[in-house]
């Protein structure tokens, strides 16, 4: 990877910037930390700072192998620690990575669902100019009211919809069949 994507990324997902310099900033001081307290302790299994390095990294991540372990009070405290950064890391992470699938998502369905101008909006304004006075218009346009939100519900449902119609019998249907239902025409070529 070249340094020119490297930054491209970084500037794409700043916030994956802070807990990337955490995890490092804690593998390295977990490290050096368990390296100081167990390299010299008898009977300690970490005694190479790579081991101490590789102990950070397994711990953080959460994995734990047990190849490497502190033994010392001193080391368990610092592995406790690197422990739960290691956890909170995930969790925040996973908490960045949810919250922009959940807006990906927010926002095609936005774009989905936001009605472009039609020839229904003189209905719409229509519609809301008798709700706006309703506690002064008589039955019968209360009655001329409902008619036009279902006339206009039934126009919105019919625009969303994607329809295909038999071309001998004129069957509608919602998804493209193979055949039609009513008169058995070949549908894959007609529609």
């Amino acid at each position: 990877m070249k340094i020119g994507q490297l930054s491209t990324i970084l500037k794409d997902n700043p916030e994956f910037v802070v807990p990337g310099i955490l995890v490092v900033l804690i593998v390295i001081g977990g490290g050096f930390g368990v390296y100081l307290a167990e390299h010299n302790h008898p009977g300690a299994n970490i005694i190479r700072l790579g081991d101490a390095f590789w102990w950070a990294v397994v711990t953080i991540t959460t994995v734990g192998y047990g190849d490497f372990y502190p033994v010392t009070e001193v080391g368990r405290i610092i592995a406790i620690f690197v422990m739960f950064s290691g956890i909170g890391i995930v969790v925040s992470v996973l908490t960045l990575l949810s919250q922009r699938r959940l807006q990906k998502m927010e926002t095609r369905f936005r774009s989905m669902t936001e009605v472009e101008p039609r020839l229904g909006d003189n209905m719409k304004t229509t519609i809301k100019n008798k709700i706006e006075v309703i506690d002064t218009i008589t039955d019968e346009d209360f009655d001329t009211l409902l008619v036009m939100i279902k006339g206009l519900r039934r126009t919105l449902l019919e625009e969303s919809k994607i329809s295909y119609k038999c071309t001998r019998c004129g069957n509608v249907y919602d998804s493209k069949p193979k055949y039609c239902s009513n008169c058995g025409l070949d549908l894959s070529q007609e529609i």
